[in-house]
């Protein structure tokens, strides 16, 4: 009984690789963040009115849900909040781009107004920014996640990724889990099947390899836990740290690799096995 080679799933696996490579450009294409120009000018004239003009204009546009005195209402509390002098856009963001209930003034107010805004707001009720918040300060941290969205985002699946993207990772998961196994069983089976029992065929290499598997799955399996804690220990610091999710997701799918190494080698070189053909009536002997 003849059986596929191992052409095919060498070939799914090619693919795979191609389309998760471009799922990485399109990704880093959508998610890129968009470059903020900083105007000498604007800075300037922020630098002088912003006294002038931001309580008036919080007073007017914030004062009903975050208080006069920042104390908090049916928005959350400004007054001597350590997130806003830990990091200095997170103001200005907010005020652009809003969140949850808040709505984005963006359009709404011309930019010096947001800028006023935001520094009254930094420098005011106990908060104390070290230098004044320009375009410059948003520049500076595009790119950046502020710290109440690390606390409130999933670790693993970007807010950003869409439905498109979705079906293209589980295509690829679809032909790596293909490739795997077709390549799997033309190692541990071959070409042809031979009906049979088949015994064990261990060697002193096979026993090195199996061991030297086991070994990397306990190591990887506390370099993981161990970056799981440190992550969990960062969320909580203040400032919160972001977490490392690529190093958590190494250390999470070496786990996987090497278990499913440790099966393959168990099964090809420690496992007694029978093969069952199919007989001259067509019928399986079970």
């Amino acid at each position: 009984m003849e059986r596929n080679d191992a052409v095919m799933p060498s070939v799914a696996i090619v693919v795979a690789a191609i389309m998760w490579i471009i799922l990485l450009f399109m990704f880093n294409t959508q998610t890129a963040p968009e470059p903020v120009a900083a105007d000498p000018a604007l800075s300037a004239t922020i630098q002088k009115e912003w006294p002038k003009i931001g309580p008036a204009l919080y007073t007017s546009n914030c004062s009903g849900c975050h208080g006069a005195q920042g104390q908090g209402g049916v928005g959350p509390k400004l007054a001597g909040d350590p997130h806003i002098q830990n990091d200095p856009a997170l103001v200005p963001t907010r005020i652009l781009h809003g969140k949850g209930a808040m709505p984005a003034f963006e359009g709404r107010l011309k930019e010096n107004e947001i800028y006023a805004i935001a520094n009254f707001v930094e420098n005011s009720w106990g908060n104390k920014a070290k230098e004044l918040v320009t375009p410059a300060t948003l520049a500076a941290g595009v790119g950046k996640v502020s710290p109440d969205v690390l606390r409130v985002r999933s670790r693993f699946v970007p807010e950003e990724i869409i439905l498109p993207e979705i079906f293209l990772v589980t295509f690829v998961v679809l032909l790596l889990t293909y490739g795997l196994i077709g390549l799997y069983s033309y190692w541990t089976e071959g070409t042809e099947l031979r009906p049979g029992i088949h015994k064990s065929r261990s060697s002193p290499l096979s026993m090195t390899a199996m061991v030297a598997t086991l070994a990397g799955v306990v190591l990887f399996s506390v370099l993981f836990v161990r970056e799981i804690l440190r992550s969990i220990a960062d969320m909580a610091a203040t400032p919160p740290v972001a977490p490392q999710v690529t190093q958590e997701g190494f250390y999470a799918a070496m786990v996987v690799l090497l278990l499913a190494l440790a099966v393959g080698l168990y099964k090809k070189f420690f496992m007694d096995d029978e093969v069952l053909v199919e007989d001259a009536s067509g019928e399986f002997p079970w």
